[in-house]
């Protein structure tokens, strides 16, 4: 069965780059995305609009390129985070967190008894034909699959420890707008509040053995965020990456 790369590279402390994906229903961008380099990406089932049955088209494309597909999904119910992980993602994206007692029930949807309460549904394709029981199916799931958890809010980041010191917590990736319009600052990363506030969540994460990381608009920031410590960064997206690139060989060539 498949090992979670960009989760044993978290571990170890290994910076892992991805990036937003939210509109282009394409596998072959998917193929893209991996052929460049990226590690993972997150398909954006909060604020993208795709379907179930998208999501598992990207999703099993994605691990047979090496490009690890974690799914953010648009709330934290059952239904949304169990089928995210039933169609094939390495892991999901919790966004919106404040309670930590809701962030342990959402844990907990993420892991099959004893871990947790996930209902099993999944059948031999998940995992390629192997001859596998479902005993050791569930045990490699729980261990391999990714709990992200999104801090957008200064409710989020004073409920920080609280937060992280959930069991079975892999990541955090910072919401950076969602965070600077809390603070006060929209849209100004660079803004000493938000600064001093990202420090903060980096060092919380270290402490509680949590990679940090959080998604950058463009490579200046995502540079920043590495420089800060983070090993978790997403940056960009694939319909940023088309529209910089097709414009900057339009405005070359013309």
């Amino acid at each position: 069965m498949k090992i979670n790369s960009v989760k044993q590279a978290l571990r170890e402390g290994r910076l892992q780059l991805g990036t937003g994906f939210a509109q282009l229903r394409s596998q072959d961008v998917v193929r893209i995305l991996a052929a460049a380099g990226f590690d993972w990406a997150f398909l954006d089932a909060e604020h993208g609009g795709f379907d179930q049955e998208t999501l598992q088209d990207l999703c099993r494309i994605a691990a047979r390129c090496g490009l690890s597909p974690i799914v953010r999904v648009a709330d934290l119910q059952y239904s949304l985070i169990a089928r995210a992980l039933d169609c094939g993602a390495e892991g999901v994206i919790f966004p919106r967190v404040e309670d930590p007692a809701l962030l342990e029930r959402a844990v907990s949807w993420t892991k099959f008894p004893p871990a947790g309460v996930r209902g099993m549904g999944l059948t031999p394709l998940h995992v390629d034909f192997e001859p596998v029981s479902i005993a050791q199916i569930m045990e490699h799931m729980n261990r391999e699959q990714m709990v992200v958890l999104q801090i957008e809010t200064v409710k989020a980041v004073e409920a920080r420890d609280e937060l992280l010191s959930v069991p079975r917590i892999d990541a955090v990736m910072i919401g950076p707008v969602d965070l600077s319009i809390s603070l006060g600052v929209p849209g100004d990363f660079e803004h000493p509040k938000m600064i001093e506030t990202v420090e903060k969540i980096v060092a919380s994460c270290k402490a509680h053995g949590v990679a940090p990381g959080a998604q950058a608009r463009n490579v200046g920031l995502a540079k920043r965020w590495r420089e800060m410590g983070m090993t978790f960064i997403g940056c960009s997206s694939e319909t940023q990456m088309l529209f910089e690139s097709a414009r900057s060989i339009a405005t070359q060539v013309k």
